[in-house]
């Protein structure tokens, strides 16, 4: 499952899904590295915005 992660308050990751901590972090691989983040929750519904990915 590919997940986003907050690294910093400007950098996202986006990764295959490795595990999660006790710590509320997660841990997503990109490649041959690992990055450990706050997930990234979806929008709410009622939101007008979308969220685009282009890889």
């Amino acid at each position: 499952m590919i997940r986003t992660v907050l690294i910093s308050k400007y950098i996202h990751i986006q990764g295959q899904f490795v595990r999660a901590l006790s710590c509320g972090n997660i841990v997503v691989s990109v490649g041959n590295k690992e990055f450990e983040g706050r997930p990234l929750s979806a929008l709410p519904k009622s939101s007008s915005h979308e969220m685009l990915a282009v890889s």
